[in-house]
């Protein structure tokens, strides 16, 4: 009876299969392809592609169709149903050609899927996670076998450091462990979506295909498991999205929807990146054209998210993704590259579908309230009246102060901690200085261990993003000690983690197998990240800083019943700290236990405190 049953369920899904792969043979393209239930996001715009669609009329058996927009190319067609107070089901679309005599009918099942319980209420990252950001392709290889794949052109090779090395979702999922372990939350993955350019694809940041998981990677469903094996492991994961160009190899930059699908100008113009034009008052029209409308790249089309179709597309694209992947956040590539008002308008969307979702974007800019401004309800952008929805920002001013800070051995007026300490006095320009992502490095950056090899300054950094407000974000590898320069190319800072390759020789992934200087980077990251995992203090609580003197930066965390005080000893020369300056944090308390060295001090106020040189304390008072 048993093998009856499953015999049943195996013909049944493969004619599930070979039916669903018939309706695509009949169009080119069909998306979304399918949607759900019970979604705020409840008029959903479909898009056509075959050749001569556009001359077919639309009926829809059990859905009022709201909208059907017929573009200058005659192979598109965009159909809004409506589905609110829908049951799950297929609902049947009839296309009839409109050709004098024709009697052709095409159909194509919409199907409305049954949506998660709780999907839209859906609790995304926060202050109490670690992001921990991969860069696929050099993570490690878990699938051989797709190493390379016939429907795109770049095939594997791992002697190039600019090639495909063939690091996949499998690997990842084969590492889920060691991840758990290091005492990461969460996981930023740079897209995986199908990017088909000839050379340098790896990157994934020119896509051909958002609908599509890049073969090289795997498919749709090797991303639906690694989500799955992920939460069940207590780990979040956050999908990397560009909603500011695609790649040149798109399949629509060979059959456009509308001539303005993409910016297009007499000749090929970049950006000026001049993200400052934004909320320049004195802008020129063309200088802020150039940054908007201007292409990153030769090989990267900038979307215009002005045009309503496109806007609409990008906004249901990352929502089917949330669906059918299970996700926990999103982070935006370029998000200050965009169409200011039409990125507003997708983050809105995206927030109203999930109130408790988190969305970071990347602004990669250098002054405070510049990047504030791009902050949801920010009191900058309030001046011009605008409001980005955006809840989570990049700290790139704090990764650029550390990327100065620890090479000045000496502090003067502006230099050593004091660019630390700078730092976090502008927070007062952000809505909520909480919701900042703080780093020290990521994939198109120098690695932090190749300017500080000393694991000293790394133990100063990691304590600094682990202790103070906002979310952390560390880049693979760091925790071992990877290298890698910038100067040598984008290859080398996104080197192969060693022991990701069946061939390699070092497993940095097993303890027993990594060096000693590798062990000493990844245990004093295990040993502050999983102490961070549960200390409400850190995720929530207060903070307090004092000036820096003689490069020794002085701060707590506390709330009503916890106080933890962290010291960072820039100065290779020990320092005595008098203890009687921090009365108003260290009150009554009289022990301190130090969560890094696993010693415990006596705290007297009357008395001083010896610090060594290059070193940090966090300090749980008592």
């Amino acid at each position: 009876m048993k093998c009856s049953l499953n015999i049943f369920l195996f013909i049944f899904v493969l004619t599930i299969a070979q039916y669903s792969n018939s309706q695509m043979q009949i169009f080119n393209h069909v998306e979304p392809s399918n949607w759900w239930s019970g979604m705020e996001h409840s008029e959903v715009e479909i898009l056509f592609h075959r050749e001569k669609i556009g001359e077919y009329e639309v009926t829809c058996e059990g859905l009022n169709i709201l909208k059907i927009r017929k573009t200058e190319n005659p192979n598109f067609l965009f159909v809004t149903v409506d589905t609110e107070n829908k049951n799950p089901g297929f609902y049947k679309l009839v296309f009839q050609s409109s050709a004098k005599k024709s009697k052709k009918k095409l159909s194509y099942d919409f199907e409305l899927k049954e949506r998660r319980e709780e999907s839209k209420l859906r609790k995304g990252f926060d202050q109490s996670d670690v992001i921990y950001l991969i860069m696929p392709d050099r993570f490690s290889n878990g699938n051989p076998d797709n190493d390379s794949d016939d429907s795109v052109y770049e095939k594997m090779d791992r002697g190039n450091p600019g090639g495909r090395h063939g690091g996949d979702v499998e690997g990842i999922i084969n590492h889920l462990d060691y991840i758990h372990e290091l005492g990461a939350t969460a996981i930023w993955t740079t897209p995986l979506m199908e990017d088909n350019d000839s050379t340098y694809s790896y990157h994934t940041y020119a896509q051909s295909d958002v609908y599509k998981i890049d073969p090289r990677f795997g498919s749709n469903q090797d991303y639906v498991n690694l989500v799955k094996h992920a939460h069940e492991k207590g780990i979040k994961i956050i999908q990397d999205v560009v909603t500011n160009h695609w790649g040149y190899m798109h399949w629509m930059m060979f059959d456009t929807p509308t001539k303005d699908w993409f910016h297009q100008f007499p000749e090929f113009t970049q950006s000026n990146f001049r993200m400052t034009t934004h909320m320049d008052p004195y802008r020129s029209e063309i200088d802020y054209k150039e940054c908007t409308d201007g292409w990153f790249v030769k090989t990267m089309p900038d979307l215009n998210q002005d045009n309503p179709l496109v806007l609409n597309y990008l906004i249901q694209n990352s929502i089917w993704w949330v669906e059918t992947a299970d996700l926990d956040g999103i982070r935006v590539d370029t998000y200050s590259f965009n169409s200011k008002e039409g990125i507003s308008k997708w983050t809105h969307a995206m927030m109203n579908e999930y109130p408790n979702f988190s969305i970071v974007g990347e602004v990669w800019m250098l002054d405070q309230a510049q990047i504030a401004f791009w902050q949801r309800e920010s009191p900058v952008a309030a001046i011009q009246d605008y409001n980005s929805g955006l809840p989570y920002l990049m700290d790139f001013t704090l990764m650029d102060g550390m990327s100065k800070c620890f090479e000045e051995p000496e502090q003067s007026w502006n230099k050593g901690m004091l660019r630390v300490y700078e730092n976090f006095i502008n927070d007062y320009l952000f809505t909520n200085p909480r919701n900042l992502c703080v780093f020290f490095e990521n994939h198109d950056t120098e690695r932090f261990n190749e300017k500080f090899p000393n694991i000293e300054d790394y133990k100063l950094a990691m304590t600094l993003i682990s202790t103070t407000r906002g979310v952390p974000q560390i880049y693979y590898g760091s925790e071992i000690g990877m290298q890698g320069k910038r100067n040598y190319g984008d290859g080398d800072i996104r080197r192969d983690f060693p022991g990701g390759w069946k061939e390699d020789k070092h497993n940095a992934f097993d303890s027993e197998q990594r060096t000693e200087r590798e062990n000493s980077y990844f245990e004093f990251s295990k040993n502050l990240l999983n102490w961070r995992k549960n200390k409400k203090v850190i995720h929530q609580g207060k903070m307090m800083h004092y000036v820096p003197k003689q490069n020794v930066y002085v701060y707590f965390r506390f709330d009503s019943e916890e106080t933890v005080m962290v010291i960072i000893n820039n100065s290779p020369e020990n320092r005595t700290l008098n203890l009687s300056r921090f009365k108003q944090n260290i009150s009554n308390r009289k022990l301190a236990y130090d969560v890094l060295n696993h010693e415990s001090y006596d705290i007297d106020l009357s008395k001083t405190f010896e610090v060594k040189g290059k070193t940090s304390y966090v300090l749980e008072l008592r």
